[in-house]
């Protein structure tokens, strides 16, 4: 059996949210990766809400860096500078602009799939893309991690849909929404045994069955309109038999063994951030998947905070020298949170012995720069898995509004993915390579 390598760090770092968890029992039993020829490639998308802070008139700080060149020359803004200690694996990238969005409060509606432009109608998004090869002999091709937002998406800057993640169609894709069904997800629990596992997926084949008509006999007596609802409902049928099938293929191996017991279910804020990706950094190491996605939680993050304000009425701090503040507290957090996920990935070993770092591709942003601005769009980037991307620096590109599907299509080949063309992208981002 494959033997994954800690570093003491790691389990302290999980130890510590003793809020949570009890206890991390690290065992080499858990792991049930098998061997892999070469290193894998993983990618993590992160996203939330309404951009970050901007200067205002020429008043105040701004999150974006106004220099191009090295940070260690240029230094990070005030709002970034929690991120030094990883400035030289950090690159942001500006002049980014998702032209397949035009909705200013949908901050995460479309991003990764770049929405609909021109004639392109809005299609299937980076990371599920990306799943189809790179995750698809890990257990979860994919894992797509969203938040319940108590306020509706739009005032929480995430627009409509559900993830970051979408479909052939371009619909958004269901996320996991709290650390108990991430946990339920990831981890062997009772009822899991391969017969309980197969008799279940054995019903809910049979209700398919149940729901099955003869798509051609109607579909001649129906109107354009519903004939399309017609193909859109065998085609969401064909998802969910390639679904079973793929859980049956898994059914006989069992899941980890749970590491720390079960979260509770009222978890918000930065406790939640925390653990989702806690036990994302442990589903990439045990190899459980190797692409996410994360609609991170913008109201309750706030609101843990002590600020008083909705997401909306936040990105709306103009001139008001309170409402700023709290927005540059807000920034300050999630760069926080940000450089401890790069921390967890660091000091986390894969089952070879290496760092879990070294094999990531990791994307941080939003379709909105700030308030409800839609260009030049905030872009950040680390890990080590693109060999030819150089970090340590801030790249301003010197086409204004360059297609933010270039940036896609570029570390979607640096992830190994043969494709041309990502949706309407012109070609590569080259000021990235090196």
């Amino acid at each position: 059996m494959s033997t994954i390598v800690t570093d003491p760090v790691s389990r302290r770092s999980l130890l510590r949210q003793g809020a949570y968890c009890l206890a991390m029992p690290f065992l080499d039993s858990i792991a049930r990766a098998a061997p892999a020829a070469s290193v894998p490639k993983r990618m993590i998308f992160l996203g939330g809400g309404y951009g970050f802070t901007d200067a205002y008139h020429e008043k105040g700080n701004s999150f974006f860096p106004s220099e191009t060149g090295r940070f260690s020359s240029i230094g990070l803004s005030s709002g970034m500078k929690l991120l030094e200690r990883h400035q030289e694996d950090l690159t942001m990238v500006s002049n980014l602009t998702n032209p397949g969005v035009g909705n200013p409060h949908g901050g995460s509606e479309g991003y990764l799939n770049c929405g609909s432009y021109r004639e392109h109608e809005a299609a299937i998004s980076c990371d599920q893309l990306a799943a189809r090869t790179i995750g698809k002999d890990t257990r979860f091709t994919s894992l797509v991690l969203t938040a319940r937002e108590p306020i509706p998406g739009q005032g929480a800057g995430h627009g409509s849909g559900y993830s970051l993640s979408a479909d052939d169609r371009g619909r958004s894709l269901p996320g996991i929404p709290s650390p108990l069904q991430l946990y339920r997800t990831l981890f062997a629990q009772k009822g899991d045994s391969p017969e309980q596992l197969l008799e279940r997926l054995d019903n809910r084949q049979s209700i398919l069955d149940l729901v099955r008509i003869d798509s051609s006999t109607v579909r001649r007596t129906l109107a354009h309109e519903d004939a399309v609802k017609l193909d859109e409902y065998f085609t969401s049928i064909r998802e969910i038999e390639t679904s079973l099938k793929r859980e049956e293929q898994w059914a006989t191996r069992p899941k980890m063994e749970p590491p720390f017991e079960e979260p509770g279910a009222g978890l918000t804020g930065e406790k939640e951030i925390r653990l989702m990706l806690d036990m994302l950094v442990l589903a990439l190491q045990t190899d459980m998947t190797r692409i996410a996605s994360y609609r991170l939680p913008v109201c309750s993050l706030i609101t843990s905070l002590g600020i008083n304000l909705s997401p909306h009425t936040l990105s709306h701090y103009g001139s008001s020298p309170s409402a700023r503040a709290a927005s540059e507290t807000r920034d300050r957090k999630l760069m926080e949170l940000f450089a401890w996920f790069l921390d967890r990935l660091k000091e986390t070993k894969d089952k070879d012995g290496r760092r879990l770092y070294d094999s990531c591709i990791v994307s941080y942003g939003s379709n909105l720069r700030a308030g409800h601005g839609l260009q030049s769009l905030p872009a950040l980037l680390s890990g080590g898995g693109t060999e030819r991307i150089k970090h340590g620096r801030h790249i301003i590109l010197p086409k204004e509004n360059t297609s933010l599907a270039n940036y896609w299509l570029t570390l979607l080949q640096q992830a190994g993915i043969e494709t041309p063309q990502f949706h309407y992208s012109t070609d590569a981002v080259t000021e990235l390579l090196s």
